[in-house]
């Protein structure tokens, strides 16, 4: 029997999840922007906000939803999941209350710190900012200033590299927070591991590299990731044997602590000289991660679902062994003052055998319009990272004019860049 699955959110994500789904059941999808990716492999597709509890468990009623697969944090901050597993549509995506993990980050602290999770950084959480500034004053070494709430990937700020000291008392003054979490700042390389999880148990993918920052060479301000590579491996270049698996002894750390999570468990980690530390968890597929992670993966990620849902034990996940690169256009702007709105034209013909995920786009009557986020990506696969490099970049042709792109993710040179940065502070 064919299932029927409703996909919530239409962003780059979404798009690779409707990809990885579409030829193995009947696919609907929801979103308050209309995804023109999703929406040609969607048997149906339905314009209502990610945070519309009510509205997406109407929809799931009306194409009678078998299972319900959630993309972005803000629906599961709203307690989509809770809802449509309330109505009986099984929702792979945690509960509200799992989902503190990555909603509340004094939450998610205070729980590593409680359950003995590994890799947990000094931290301290205040709700007075004057209270924080003076921990500031009194703290020896750097810190990382972070907002307890999402902030979309933007607002953390980190002393001793985008901020002075100073600069962060007035970051805390002028920002309105409720609360923040002050912690150690981590030195190192930053690696994503994301598994499936359910009943009690979990399965992990190999690890990703995102690129925050907006410019070339690492430069300019936080964005939600400008691109990533995964390797042919289950590692990264500058990894060395044991990294990879001590990331999983965190992840079964958590699931063993939250055993009613399910969904997508993604662990950052920030790979230093005293090993991993965790920088943050996310309840959900990262983006552009997922965009690594599921053009690669041979098993059917329905098989992954249906196990999840029917408290089966989960597959054991086989992957391509390919490299891949994913490479965002942006808005002119972005992520200050982004060009939101603009009409962009997308040669799809001249991908060639990359991938290509529409993101935060709208797709109208007349065209293609840009939103104030990331527009869309390619993906190049290849039997090693600098094949999958050539294959992105060739195929960003496609992105015409009015956006922009980091061109140097994937290539030799920051591969090497980011290998001499780890064994300098191994030594």
């Amino acid at each position: 029997m064919t299932e029927t699955v409703l996909l919530v959110g239409g962003g780059g994500r979404e798009h690779a999840i409707a990809r990885a789904l579409a030829d193995d059941c009947s696919l609907y999808a929801c979103a308050s922007n209309r995804n023109p990716g999703i929406r040609r492999l969607a048997d149906g597709f339905e314009t209502v906000e990610e945070t519309d509890a009510d509205g997406i468990v109407a929809f799931a009623r009306e194409v009678d939803a078998d299972l319900a697969v959630i993309g972005p944090e803000s629906a599961l901050e709203a307690g989509v999941a809770d809802a449509l597993d309330d109505a009986g549509v099984y929702a792979f995506g945690p509960r509200e209350a799992e989902a503190r993990l990555e909603t509340d980050k004094a939450y998610q602290r205070r729980f590593m710190r409680e359950a003995n999770v590994p890799g947990c950084p000094d931290f301290e959480v205040f709700g007075d900012m004057d209270a924080a500034c003076a921990y500031i004053d009194e703290y020896e070494g750097d810190l990382a200033v972070k907002p307890a709430g999402l902030t979309g990937g933007k607002g953390v700020k980190v002393i001793g590299d985008q901020v002075t000291a100073e600069e962060a008392k007035a970051y805390l003054r002028e920002s309105g927070y409720d609360r923040v979490v002050l912690e150690e700042r981590l030195v190192g390389e930053e690696f994503t591991v994301q598994a499936f999880v359910a009943n009690g148990e979990f399965r992990a993918t190999p690890a990703v590299q995102d690129h925050k920052r907006a410019y070339e060479g690492d430069e300019g301000p936080n964005t939600g990731g400008m691109g990533s590579y995964s390797d042919t491996g289950s590692a990264l270049p500058f990894m060395e044997p044991g990294d990879y698996e001590a990331a999983l002894d965190v992840l079964d750390a958590v699931v063993d602590a939250l055993p009613d999570y399910k969904g997508v468990l993604y662990g950052q980690f920030m790979l230093t000289a005293a090993g991993s530390k965790v920088v943050e968890f996310n309840a959900r597929f990262g983006d552009p991660e997922a965009m690594n992670t599921l053009p690669v993966l041979e098993t059917p990620f329905i098989d992954v679902l249906t196990a999840a849902r029917d408290g089966d034990s989960l597959p054991a996940l086989e992957f391509s062994g390919e490299a891949t690169v994913c490479k965002y256009a942006v808005p002119d702007g972005y992520p200050t003052d982004p060009d939101g709105g603009a009409r962009i034209t997308v040669d799809e013909e001249s991908v060639g055998d990359a991938l290509l995920y529409y993101a935060s786009v709208d797709e109208r009557e007349d065209g293609l319009y840009t939103t104030t986020s990331r527009s869309f990506a390619v993906v190049g696969r290849g039997n090693s990272i600098a094949a999958a490099e050539a294959e992105a970049d060739a195929a960003l042709s496609a992105a015409g004019d009015r956006v922009r792109i980091r061109h140097d993710i994937g290539t030799p040179e920051l591969l090497e860049k980011r290998t001499e940065h780890m064994a300098e502070l191994r030594e």
